[in-house]
């Protein structure tokens, strides 16, 4: 993490450097290593299985065989995303297994590890411990579908979902219904174990029963709750698919179950404290610092017109946040992918990159204005950046090189908009999860 000089001009005379400073803060807090021995329990009597999935999952498990007594029993496998597992630490032994698969549509290899990880639920004794690593991802990454649904049908189901804009919470809601792990299955599997679900948040509010689709987490939601979604965004199902969810046939381990009478969730780290680290690293530096909300979803494009908006009242003088300041704020937003025209080009990018085409467009060169948003697991959406950067002069760069911001908001390209500039965000896959990052510096 780079350190940034504690002087007012230094910082304010290097924006790009200072908002860089603010993310690596933020991804920081997250990492599982920080977070992880506050919550892990004491070994049982019985055997220690470590089961997980998520973007995090490497280096969550890194982190649980780190800090567990060298002489318990331990063992396990947990499933992350392509290229997303941590260089091992030299000297510590590996005992949990670490496999990958695709996100954030699901493949055989995520098939594959599900089957295996509700395999090594057999057995499961009273004195037995199951410890659940759960972060973000872990929808596409645990996948299973229900008996009459194939693996393409849930990879095509996925894609429409994704491409609809429907919230998080709608997506899970089906996914749960479609899944033989998801929704509360998994933990149900566990039983009489006890089960201790340790979970990196990356939703809006931080609901357990959300996070990569809650597997150890009983579900509200109901069967009827998944076909109202499929529904509303025109998604087809296989008769005999439909026909169990209609029935109720689908349904998943709801509160109360006996099953999930064992069933511990602790929280290890959240969207806001990621949020209140940056704030602090930004006063630290002599700056204001302003934290929205670690809740904000929406069109990704609309919420950067909301944040140009504030922050173009901030910088003439016209809100109650005093410059020079730091806005910041997290959550999910969602990206409804418009139709293509023939012989239109695909366009690229993520959340991150089209919440900031759309605050450059709103903000219009405004003077003193800087921001950067950015997915704290480093990847936005499918491409290898993180987010991007936006600048008081994005708009006339991006003009000099033939670039329109409309088109490319047309056709969701904010990839091939901020590449041109130099000024995506890229990182790497970070090994942690707490979802969008935005800070707006306003000058």
């Amino acid at each position: 993490m780079p350190n940034m000089p504690n002087t007012p001009a230094s910082h304010l005379a290097n924006p790009r450097a200072l908002l860089r400073h603010l993310y690596d803060v933020a991804v920081q807090r997250a990492l599982p290593l920080h977070n992880t021995a506050a919550f892990l329990p004491q070994p049982p009597k019985g055997r220690t299985l470590v089961l997980g999935a998520g973007k995090a999952g490497g280096a969550m498990a890194q982190a649980v065989e780190a800090l567990w007594p060298a002489g318990a029993p331990l063992s396990g496998l947990v499933v992350t995303r392509y290229h997303h597992t941590p260089p091992r630490p030299d000297g510590l032994p590996q005992r949990i297994e670490v496999v990958e698969a695709a996100h954030p549509v699901p493949d055989a290899a995520g098939l594959a590890a599900a089957q295996r990880i509700l395999q090594l639920t057999q057995g499961l004794t009273e004195d037995d411990l199951v410890l659940c690593l759960i972060s973000g991802g872990g929808s596409s990454l645990l996948t299973l579908p229900c008996d009459g649904l194939t693996l393409e049908d849930k990879q095509r189901i996925n894609r429409q979902l994704l491409a609809s804009g429907a919230p998080i919470g709608d997506m899970n809601t089906v996914r749960k219904h479609l899944s033989a792990i998801k929704g509360g299955r998994l933990a149900a599997a566990c039983a009489p174990a006890r089960v201790v679900t340790l979970t990196i948040s990356d939703v809006p509010g931080d609901d357990v029963s959300v996070i990569a689709s809650g597997p150890t987490v009983a579900d509200a939601s109901t069967c009827a709750d998944a076909l109202d979604i499929l529904r509303r965004h025109g998604i087809d199902l296989p008769l005999a698919v439909r026909v169990q969810l209609e029935t109720g046939a689908l349904e998943t381990p709801k509160p109360g179950d006996p099953r999930l009478a064992r069933c511990e969730t602790h929280l290890i780290a959240t969207p806001q404290q990621s949020l209140e680290a940056a704030a602090e690293a930004a006063r630290a530096l002599g700056l204001r610092a302003y934290v929205l909300s670690d809740e904000i979803e929406g069109e990704s494009r609309e919420v950067g017109k909301v944040h140009a908006a504030l922050a173009r009242s901030t910088a003439l003088g016209r809100s109650s946040f005093e410059t020079p300041c730091v806005i910041l704020s997290g959550g999910e937003t969602t990206v409804t992918v418009r139709p293509r025209t023939e012989g239109q080009a695909r366009g690229r990018g993520g959340r991150a990159g089209e919440f900031c085409m759309g605050l450059a467009q709103a903000l219009g060169g405004q003077a003193g204005v800087w921001a950067l948003a950015a997915d704290t697991d480093g990847i936005d959406g499918v491409e290898d950046n993180a987010g991007a950067l936006v600048t008081p002069d994005t708009l006339a760069r991006a003009s000099a090189l033939g670039l329109n911001i409309t088109d490319h908001l047309a056709r969701n390209d904010s990839y091939g908009y901020f590449e041109p500039l130099g000024d995506l965000v890229t990182t790497g896959p970070t090994h942690t999860n707490v979802n969008d990052f935005r800070a707006v510096l306003v000058l």
